[in-house]
């Protein structure tokens, strides 16, 4: 009780905010009282004097309850009480600078005790004392992180006093502190085991004082480190009793480091120390993903399951701590490429993926900007790009940044190697130089290298491996769904403000926009707008806006539907002016060959539609010419309601080479692949081949490009049907063509007399009379006429007066072969 209250009495005298104390029962002391008796006590012992004693009552109180008993106590526990006024100093050698310990004379105190300094009356800091011969007396010795903590300057005076751990309380459980290289010149990349980093930091600080915020340096392995306390934890009282910890933590200013404190090391800010083990912090990993983005609002529709399966292959390693990667053995994505049809939101896309991660802004480049006239300079423009991503990696290391590259019209700079015709192959080696910077000998593992291309069959394939561009996403046509998603988007202003019609359903319109892109949707939306402005605009002399008109301007669905059918048409869609003409006159069902051929043509629209194991359907329709193949064939493709229809005709082909005939073929093909569901109409295969009997002649490159892609399955989730038209099954047969087709289908010509009386009365161009005229004459006769030829007959006999249309028609087809059994 007598030492406590003492120290309460030296606690007055320095803080000043207690205003009584009570010592006894029998008797109080004052502030001033206190301050007395202390200043007497003090300077009885530096000075080694009798004191000089207050006229106060409250001194004989002091000395009869508290001073005397004090000082007995004090003798019987041996305890030194020591307060003086010292100066400061440079510490006198390296090693003892390492010892975390103020250097005093052995005059002054022993070594291993621990002090106060008083630097100014409000700051207050805590050291364990060393004392060492070359110090002089009533100096005391700090090293130079010491004095930058304290705040000390060479000779400054300051007031050291004992300090006394309550090891109840202070003794330190945990301690984190931070490392870095006191010397950044000395830095290096090899690891650093923070496990035995705290196993040497306990055997060489045991014992000794530490406080939140301390400065000191750290010899481990030959390095010198610089630390900095950054959090205490106390030890918890239970387990100092020997019973189970109570699970309590209480945060400490001061604390006393002993030999089962747990010190956990943290890497400093911006610092390239490689520490591993367990004996280091969980590192501050900053989220990858922004925390302000809203996928909602990135402006990108119909893209959810890209986003996906790009976020699940090239972020999700980039979202975990950098230590649970490395203890996984696995190295981040570099390269994400992707392709498709023009106008599908490539580029949107890559932007978006930039502002979405908490990086630095993109690097974004057109492939061609990298290209230069002086020689070697397109190679120096690949290093510049990663040159910032070099030096971060080199300083930072695994606390690098992510660094976003990206490259549009990729294929402009990275074709196979070897193809060029030029002969200072400068595209092969800015290839080299790429693949040298994203995946060579000195890797990179803080950069992100987006490409895209609309033709990734150009790219080298060294590009195209693992660890380059590793992940390959196609962005493909929207379906319905991402077509409402893309019309929300760019209807969404108008709907804001009332200027979308409450006519207009973007789920009918994104129903009728099969194979549209997202740009070509945006188009439709401006062209729906420019429509409706359109009606607002005076047609007069000069170009005026009708104001008062235009405050009531409306987007309806007639302006959406009009621009649909007349301004924007998919490029990878149904043009219906692509067979519109094949089929301008109908189908005429003069008998059941016309129903059935519908029909099995039906069925092959429906496997193509919903059978898994056929995505690929191939179907010939082969007979005599004029029987009405290509138009029947038409006629399917409509039915089928694929968004995608192409018509490969030899029409369209007049006069190209054999080289780019194939490669008209091949791109309708590869279009037709783009699309969920497609119809690809080759009409008159033997026109394609170049066939002609004399000789016989023809081309075998068409032949076994044709061959190729009869057989080539489309790629998986998409399906095909293919319609062929032949008039010469033979010639096919001896070319091997017909296995390449899943079936046959014959056309016949008419053959019947009821057959062609059948076709007469569907077309309805004769008369009553005039048709029964031609029945009698044909009724039980066998002709053969093709539907073709017949309509072009009826147009030549309509041309004729009515009385001899009868005679001429029936003329015609004799003159044309077509009445085998007229006469028999």
């Amino acid at each position: 009780m007598s030492v406590h209250c003492l120290f309460q009495i030296w606690c007055v005298y320095h803080s000043g905010t207690v205003n009584r104390f009570s010592l006894s029962d029998s008797g109080r002391i004052t502030l001033v009282d206190a301050c007395s008796i202390f200043n007497a006590v003090k300077s009885c012992m530096l000075t080694k004097t009798k004191p000089k004693l207050p006229s106060s009552p409250a001194w004989f109180s002091f000395l009869s309850h508290l001073l005397f008993p004090s000082l007995l106590l004090a003798l019987a526990l041996k305890v030194v009480i020591f307060f003086k006024t010292m100066q400061a100093a440079r510490c006198p050698t390296d090693e003892l600078s390492l010892t975390n310990c103020a250097v005093v004379s052995e005059k002054d105190l022993q070594s291993g005790q621990h002090v106060t300094v008083k630097t100014t009356p409000t700051h207050k800091f805590v050291f364990t004392v060393k004392s060492h011969h070359t110090v002089a007396p009533g100096t005391i010795a700090f090293s130079l992180p010491q004095r930058k903590w304290a705040g000390l300057s060479i000779g400054q005076e300051v007031e050291v006093a004992n300090y006394n751990f309550d090891k109840s309380k202070q003794c330190i459980g945990a301690m984190t502190i931070e490392i870095d290289f006191l010397q950044k010149k000395s830095t290096d990349s090899s690891p650093y085991d923070s496990d035995k980093m705290a196993s040497e930091f306990i055997q060489q600080f045991n014992n000794q004082a530490f406080s939140v915020g301390q400065q000191l340096v750290f010899s481990f392995c030959d390095k010198l480190f610089g630390l900095v306390v950054k959090d205490m934890e106390a030890m918890d009282p239970s387990i100092l009793k020997g019973e189970p910890a109570s699970g309590k933590k209480q945060k400490i200013e001061i604390g006393l480091l002993v030999g089962n404190s747990q010190v956990i090391f943290e890497k400093a800010e911006s610092s390239s120390l490689n520490l591993v083990g367990k004996a280091k912090t969980k590192e501050a990993r900053q989220t990858i993903i922004n925390p302000d983005w809203n996928f909602e609002r990135m402006g990108i529709g119909g893209l959810d399951k890209e986003f996906s399966d790009i976020f699940r292959r090239a972020f999700a390693s980039r979202v975990f701590p950098p230590d649970i990667v490395e203890q996984m053995g696995c190295k981040h994505v570099k390269g994400i490429l992707l392709f498709g049809p023009p106008g599908c939101g490539k580029t949107l896309m890559a932007r978006q993926i930039g502002k979405m991660l908490n990086a630095r802004e993109p690097k974004i480049v057109n492939g061609p900007e990298i290209l230069n006239k002086y020689v070697g300079e397109s190679e120096a423009n690949i290093r510049k790009l990663f040159a910032d991503a070099e030096e971060e990696q080199k300083r930072l290391g695994a606390n690098s940044g992510l660094h976003i590259i990206i490259f549009d019209e990729l294929d402009a700079i990275c074709k196979q190697r070897g193809t060029g015709a030029s002969s200072t192959g400068v595209h092969d080696t800015v290839v080299n130089q790429l693949l040298s910077k994203i995946d060579g000998v000195e890797q990179l593992n803080n950069i992100l290298v987006i490409g895209m291309t609309n033709r990734p069959d150009l790219i080298d394939d060294a590009l195209m491996r693992p660890g380059r561009f590793e992940v390959k996403m196609e962005i493909g046509l929207p379906d319905e769904k991402g077509r409402l998603q893309i019309l929300s988007i760019h209807t969404a202003k108008m709907r804001e403000f009332k200027l979308l019609s409450t006519d207009v359903d973007l789920k009918e319109l994104a129903g009728e926009t099969k194979n549209y892109s997202g740009a070509e949707l945006e188009g439709l939306v401006r062209a729906a707008q420019s429509t409706a402005m359109n009606r607002h605009i005076k047609a007069t002399a000069t170009v005026e806006v009708d104001l008062e008109k235009a405050e009531k301007l409306q987007v309806t669905r007639a302006d959406f539907m009009g621009s649909l059918n007349n301004d924007i048409k998919p490029a990878f869609g149904t043009n219906q002016e692509d067979y519109a003409s094949y089929i301008m006159n109908g189908i005429i069902k003069w008998g059941d060959p016309v129903t059935r051929v519908l029909e099995d043509g039906e069925l092959l629209v429906q496997q193509t539609k919903n059978s898994d194991r056929t995505p690929l359907v191939a179907v010939l329709l082969e007979g005599p010419p004029h029987s009405g193949k290509t138009a029947l064939a038409a006629k399917i493709a409509e039915d089928s309601q694929f968004p995608f229809i192409k018509i490969c005709s030899p029409d369209k082909m007049i006069g190209n080479s054999e080289v780019s005939k194939c490669q008209a073929i091949k791109k309708i093909f590869d279009d037709a692949y783009k699309s969920q569901l497609s119809c690809v109409v080759v009409d008159d295969i033997e026109r394609l081949l170049d066939y002609v009997p004399i000789g016989p002649r023809f081309s075998n490159l068409v032949l076994q490009a044709l061959l190729v892609l009869l057989k080539k399955a489309p790629p998986q989730g998409r399906k095909l049907l293919i319609i062929g038209t032949t008039s010469r099954k033979d010639v096919l047969q001896e070319m091997e063509m017909l296995d390449a087709f899943s079936t046959t289908i014959h056309i016949p010509n008419i053959s019947s007399g009821e057959h062609l009386v059948e076709a007469l009365e569907l077309l309805g161009s004769f008369t009553d009379a005039e048709r029964a005229t031609i029945a009698q004459q044909v009724k039980g006769k066998r002709v053969w006429i093709g539907i073709k030829k017949l309509l072009m007959l009826i147009e030549m006999s309509l041309q004729m007066d009515q009385e001899y249309r009868v005679s001429k028609f029936l003329s015609l087809l004799r003159d044309e072969g077509a009445d085998r059994g007229f006469y028999e």
